[in-house]
């Protein structure tokens, strides 16, 4: 069984994190950057850094290959582009938040409590791997996400409220009850004081295991509107494709192939939605960049287009899509496999289940960074060879160790058996 190793702290512009390429620094932009400063981002990171930049799982901005003599240029001169950026506990909202239809527009909300966590100290109390999830109710959802507390807007009675939940994404998060959109944050600033005052280490899914939700509910149980139960539906729209704007614009996400691309590359796609309309890019929760303000349903189909030759991903059957990669060896110190090497082998692998709701996770170490939960199938780096773990995660039990050479053909043949399966269900 892999070790359930806790993964490390979160690296920032003034505190980059040594990998095995250099540092990495991480930025949470709030809202939308104009193609000019993102296009300008990634012309530092090429001259500061290696010219890899990332958007994470949760919608962060990575970059890579700093030195200790660049690492403090690149922050100064990304300071200097004016991009506003999110700083402590990461407040996480829908990517459209404010621009496309929603039940509620949490964005103030969650300027609020980012000014109320300052103040409070929170930050400094709380562990680096603290995050909020504020759900307005608008698409692309944030349910994926997984998040210590979680506010999300619902309808009861024509009325919109906020249900609350602790530990988990949308589906496996402890839900307490429901508060008023009002009481929002004072509700999330309660559920975070019981979290600061366990220690730095406290995570709320760890205290939801071992002593139930009772911890968090009695904190809030003030707030809680009685007989409010509103039916909770499950929703599954991602950032990926057109998405309507409030103001009559469009709103087109393309994916990052592995979470990542070159400089030069995204210097190619500020350009096509440039060509489209565009005002800004967006990175959101699943490796992608919204362009936002196309002003035409004919610019959408051909700024896809040209993502997709320039190696961005525009389609949902994309296979690339199906396979979540860290950054492995010999960019993570702690990766025993390269993993960017053989994401798109195993991409080329599951292509018999084209269309098919398979994920499978490539994690360079036991860590499993790049994503904590279960996946049809994980392929795990160790020093014995690649570890092969079913229907669970990096730190599962694995059902095979075979050579790195042999993975292509061991992933083709659970491919294969998969599909098998999946006919006779």
């Amino acid at each position: 069984m892999n070790a359930p190793l806790r993964r490390g702290v979160c690296p920032g512009l003034s505190a980059p994190l040594p990998t095995g390429d250099g540092l990495l620094v991480r930025m949470r932009p709030l809202g939308g950057i104009a193609l000019a400063a993102f296009d300008e981002l990634c012309a530092l990171a090429a001259a500061h850094g290696n010219g890899i930049v990332e958007i994470t799982a949760r919608g962060s901005i990575q970059v890579r290959g700093l030195s200790p003599a660049s690492a403090p240029r690149f922050a100064a001169d990304v300071a200097a582009l004016g991009i506003a950026a999110e700083d402590g506990i990461p407040i996480l909202l829908n990517p459209l938040a404010g621009l496309a239809e929603e039940i509620v527009d949490l964005s103030g909300s969650a300027a609020v409590l980012r000014r109320v966590v300052a103040e409070q100290g929170l930050a400094a109390r709380l562990s680096p791997k603290i995050s909020v999830v504020l759900d307005g109710g608008g698409t692309p959802d944030v349910d994926v996400l997984t998040a210590d507390v979680r506010l999300r807007a619902v309808r009861w009675q024509g009325d919109a409220v906020l249900q609350v939940g602790v530990g988990g994404d949308a589906a496996s998060a402890a839900p307490l009850g429901c508060v008023a959109v009002a009481d929002g944050v004072e509700a999330a600033v309660r559920l975070l004081d019981v979290l600061a005052r366990r220690g730095r280490s406290a995570r709320a899914r760890d205290i939801v295991m071992a002593e139930g939700a009772g911890p968090f509910h009695s904190t809030v149980a003030g707030f809680l509107l009685r007989d409010v139960t509103p039916r909770m539906q499950a929703r599954c729209s991602d950032a990926l494709g057109v998405h309507d704007l409030r103001d009559g614009s469009l709103a087109d996400g393309v994916g990052l192939s592995f979470g990542h691309a070159e400089a030069s590359s995204l210097h190619g796609l500020v350009q096509a939605a440039a060509r489209a309309g565009a005002s800004a890019l967006i990175p959101a929760p699943g490796r992608i960049l919204i362009a936002v303000g196309l002003a035409s349903a004919g610019a959408a189909p051909e700024f896809a287009a040209q993502a997709e030759r320039l190696g961005f991903i525009a389609r949902r059957d994309d296979p690339r899509r199906r396979v979540i990669a860290c950054a492995g060896a010999p960019l993570c110190a702690s990766g025993h496999i390269a993993t960017r090497a053989l994401a798109p082998l195993i991409a080329e692998a599951i292509m018999p289940l084209r269309g098919e709701p398979v994920t499978m996770h490539l994690s360079g170490c036991a860590k499993g960074c790049a994503h904590p939960q279960n996946t049809a199938l994980t392929i795990v780096g160790s020093p014995a060879g690649c570890e092969l773990v079913a229907d669970g995660s990096s730190r599962d039990a694995p059902f095979a160790v075979v050579a790195i050479a042999e993975l292509p053909a061991a992933i083709a043949k659970f491919a294969r058996a998969e599909k098998r399966e999946a006919r006779h269900v």
